[in-house]
């Protein structure tokens, strides 16, 4: 079914996103360094956590599953995500370890630069049999980034419920997420990455993630098919204000970008992932027709750039009307 305006409708089937939930602590002043910050706003964050709420925002279901610490930050944390409409009975909570912190900054051209407080954070201490495997099973999407892959015992929580969403049949979205300093080195980030690269259905890499995981400063379709596995529908890599290039195996191409004030740019890669899952949810066909995946990857574009505009990633995600707005006026 697609709506009016050609874009494919969104989904009822259940998107569950994997990982972490954090406090980004961003300057109140742009182009700053940390040290030369006056002062810091707290947005809550986390690229899974992103996700789930831009499915949510654009009227699809979405759940969270994850560790927070148990402390006032982390409760703060559980309770967007159910004023978001994202269900939270894959959230536990850890006694002894602190939500994690990131102080970010953004620099005068809206990009960001990180410092982490995660020592270990109460993300990184999701044990398997803590996971909610009901809740993963009963999902259509299985979405997850690299982070939860860096240290025990999360990896292999990690792991266990991308095998049990695997074997439940929900289609596996990944979107590495790259941040190198939470890594011990660039090869073991390169390395772990890719030790999962052959699972996923969809995945999703930045121009910069294509750049790491390929050692080469070419952004091409030879570079990007050098990323390809057998079993991939689809891999996309996003361009920033260049829009998005998608590959599958019987196409490929590029979507335009949308033009707007970009403010910052923290959010808008979950997105853009969050408007493709839920409207690719229900119906995986369209993964395999360029006609209706471009549509779904112009939508998507909207929502990258619409979130752009204003600060912090969560308050930022449209809604639907949103996007056909800028669709609409473009």
């Amino acid at each position: 079914m697609a709506l009016n305006n050609g874009t494919p409708s969104t989904g009822e089937g259940l998107i569950l996103s994997f990982g972490e939930m954090l406090i980004d602590f961003v300057p109140t002043v742009s182009g700053v360094s940390l040290a030369e910050a006056p002062g810091f706003l707290k947005a809550p964050g986390g690229a899974p956590a992103n996700v789930a709420i831009a499915v949510s925002r654009l009227g699809g279901q979405a759940a969270f599953v994850g560790k927070l610490g148990d402390d006032e930050f982390g409760h703060m944390l559980a309770g967007i995500l159910k004023e978001n409409g994202v269900r939270s009975d894959g959230i536990t909570f850890d006694q002894g370890a602190r939500t994690a912190l990131a102080f970010v900054t953004l620099r005068a051209d809206g990009e960001r630069e990180f410092m982490f407080y995660r020592n270990p954070s109460a993300d990184m201490l999701l044990k398997a049999e803590e996971l909610n495997l009901e809740l993963i099973r009963s999902a259509k999407v299985f979405h997850y980034g690299s982070i939860s892959l860096i240290v025990e015992p999360c990896r292999s929580a990690h792991l266990r419920a991308m095998e049990v969403a695997k074997e439940a049949g929900c289609l596996l979205s990944y979107d590495p997420n790259l941040r190198l300093p939470l890594w011990p080195s660039a090869e073991e980030a390169r390395k772990q990455i890719l030790s999962i690269w052959d699972k996923a259905d969809v995945i999703k890499v930045s121009d910069v993630e294509l750049e790491f995981l390929t050692g080469s400063d070419k952004i091409d379709d030879a570079s990007a098919m050098s990323l390809w596995h057998p079993n991939l529908k689809l891999l996309l890599v996003t361009l920033g204000d260049h829009g998005s290039r998608y590959y599958t195996k019987n196409f490929h191409g590029s979507v335009d970008a949308f033009h707007v004030n970009a403010v910052d740019t923290t959010g808008a890669g979950d997105a853009f992932v969050g408007a493709l899952l839920c409207k690719v949810v229900d119906d995986q066909s369209i993964l395999e027709d360029e006609a209706r995946l471009r549509e779904v990857l112009k939508y998507a574009n909207a929502c990258g750039a619409i979130t752009t505009t204003k600060k912090g990633a969560i308050p930022a995600l449209p809604t639907d009307a949103d996007v056909l707005k800028l669709i609409k006026g473009a």
